[in-house]
């Protein structure tokens, strides 16, 4: 089974997604399971995680409804206050829910915080207990300013898994960061980390990314995860500013293009059935 570990759908507003400038006009639109459906197909690609996309209870609950009507959605990493006192009652709520089965992760956009430290609040980490006793993993997007942090979150809590969203948004662009160089592979020595191979390109020169700019970042990944704790990602539809689905499909593939079969399809599927605990069979 082909996964595509990392994907988002959204009904596009301004006051939802100021992040979505000007720049990003390739995004600027809805994304749903109609326009991805046909681009799972052609690329061979058989389920999907769907992520969240906003800070946003209503988001992770209309997500997990579509999951139950939507074949091709394994899991959902959804979105829940962490710093709230009820974390572990509203993951109780929303696993109680329809498409509940499907909840397989939660996610927070750290690195939009002020504090770099944010992960390591006394709230933060309550929550974190309360996703890692729900048997949930929970998805790490930083970038390298948060890496620390992300370090010690990961280290006080041993039993929960943890992701690596894009590889920690290494700025390959502008060369790299020291502060990257030292903190993923301290990360990738903890057991309980596991990383995405997604989002690469629009770190990269959007107009200009090439194989032999990425494959480093790849190269370096498989030294430090290893082939059992890396998952493909697609990062679809954010990718469409520098690239096509089927592009990031086939620069992955040629990117992994060296390695035995079954490493290649732990990367492209079987690591994220575990990670996620995902059906191993149709949803």
């Amino acid at each position: 089974m082909i996964i595509d570990a990392h994907h988002h759908l959204w009904q596009y507003s301004p006051t939802k997604y100021p992040w979505i400038s000007q720049a990003h006009a390739a995004i600027r639109r809805d994304f749903t399971p109609s326009d991805l459906m046909p681009l799972l197909a052609a690329c061979g690609i058989d389920r999907t995680v769907l992520v969240q996309t906003r800070s946003s209870l209503q988001e992770t609950r209309d997500f997990l409804e579509l999951a139950a009507r939507t074949s091709f959605i394994a899991g959902v990493v959804g979105w829940v206050d962490l710093t709230g006192e009820r974390t572990a009652e509203t993951l109780l709520e929303l696993k109680a829910a329809r498409g509940g089965q499907r909840l397989v992760g939660i996610r927070h956009q750290v690195h939009d915080e002020d504090d770099p430290a944010w992960l390591l609040r006394v709230d933060v980490q309550r929550s974190l207990e309360a996703v890692g006793r729900a048997g949930l993993a929970f998805d790490l997007l930083v970038r390298a300013r948060e890496l620390p942090a992300a370090h010690e979150a990961v280290r006080r809590h041993p039993g929960t898994r943890f992701v690596i969203d894009h590889l920690a948004k290494p700025p390959i662009r502008d060369g790299g960061s020291p502060e990257w160089d030292a903190w993923i592979p301290r990360l990738a020595a903890l057991p309980n980390v596991y990383c995405k191979l997604s989002g690469l390109v629009t770190e990269a020169d959007w107009n200009g990314w090439t194989l032999d700019a990425l494959q480093p970042y790849l190269d370096r990944a498989l030294g430090w995860f290893g082939t059992d704790r890396l998952m493909f990602g697609s990062d679809w539809p954010v990718c469409l500013v520098a690239a096509s689905y089927a592009q990031v499909v086939a620069l992955a593939r040629e990117l992994l293009r060296d390695l035995p079969e079954a490493q290649g399809a732990a990367i492209f599927g079987g690591n994220a059935v575990v990670c996620y605990a995902l059906p191993r069979t149709e949803p």
